[in-house]
């Protein structure tokens, strides 16, 4: 119903943000992800957004670019999975990083985000790794194998190498969902066989 909001930044707290647009403001639930990338107040901002309808509230949720609002989507999906829980994940997870865990069922990661218990991470990482890998923009843009569950960027070129060195999908993603995302592919490969050497000792 609402795609996206542009205009000026006029507030912004916790996980909300409210942006001014034709003297409206627009309070937008988000992610600690997005809110870091809105910059200043007074500042002109662009979020897509989703809105949940209710019986009784209608809330506005925006997000910075389109594989957080994808990944949020799919969240509230999962049974059991609000919005405030989809925020939260998402808070703490990139789509990318997200996507890896899911992939590789590491569902004890998970639990690491505030008010995500184990049986709820198991059922997101069980509704939603076959999900992802079709409709996640991150997860497609890699040929073969790796394009089904390594995402784009780094991440994925990492993968793609290591697949290509004859380590299966399943040995490397629980490995690589751990490590810093911010690495390059090459620290990243590196990273990942020092790991796995270490596990076979």
């Amino acid at each position: 119903m609402i795609y996206s909001v542009s205009g000026k930044l006029i507030h912004k707290e916790g996980n909300l943000a409210v942006i001014e647009c034709g003297g409206v403001g627009y309070a937008c639930r988000t992610t600690q992800t997005t809110l870091s990338k809105l910059g200043k107040l007074g500042e002109q901002v662009f979020l897509y957004t989703h809105l949940a309808v209710r019986e009784d509230a209608m809330e506005l949720f925006g997000f910075a670019d389109r594989d957080e609002l994808a990944c949020f989507e799919l969240l509230i999906t999962v049974s059991g999975v609000g919005p405030k829980a989809a925020l939260a994940i998402l808070s703490d997870l990139t789509p990318n990083r997200f996507a890896l865990l899911v992939a590789s069922g590491d569902s004890s990661a998970l639990t690491k985000v505030k008010g995500i218990g184990k049986k709820s991470a198991e059922r997101i990482v069980v509704d939603l790794k076959d999900k992802l890998a079709k409709s996640n923009p991150v997860m497609n843009e890699l040929p073969g194998d790796a394009g089904a569950v390594g995402g784009a960027g780094e991440l994925g070129e990492a993968l793609a190498a290591l697949l290509v060195l004859g380590y299966r999908q399943e040995e490397v993603m629980p490995v690589l969902a751990k490590l810093p995302e911010e690495a390059g592919a090459e620290e990243l490969i590196r990273l990942t066989l020092r790991e796995m050497g270490r596990q076979k000792q």
